[in-house]
């Protein structure tokens, strides 16, 4: 999978790896991650392909909370809130991984 910076994202590297459909990884984001996904995103839709942006392990840490107490409460609003954003998002052509503790994104072609 190809690996590339915040500043490729202003190069045609980005727009060729969209219109091929290729998966990547966009690394060394230090505080610019939603940057970068605004970027991705402004590639991806005027290609006439969707995608969806979720957080890896957000829905694990959803499920592990309703469980317990107050945080219950918490967990099953977070997961109904994926829920409903997995529907808006159905079928995407794209998934954007957002990778907090790495700093990194993953972009995923999915179809």
């Amino acid at each position: 999978m190809e690996k590339l910076n915040y500043d490729d994202l202003n190069t045609d590297k980005l727009n060729t790896l969209i219109r091929s459909r290729s998966s990547f990884e966009v690394i060394g984001l230090s505080g610019r991650m939603s940057s970068a996904i605004q970027k991705i995103e402004n590639a991806i839709e005027p290609a006439g392909l969707k995608c969806r942006v979720y957080t890896k392990g957000r829905i694990a840490a959803a499920g592990a909370s309703i469980f317990g107490g107050i945080t219950g409460v918490a967990g099953v609003a977070s997961a109904i809130s994926i829920a409903a954003h997995n529907l808006a998002t159905y079928n995407p052509d794209y998934e954007i991984v957002k990778h907090l503790v790495d700093n990194s994104l993953s972009v995923l072609y999915k179809k």
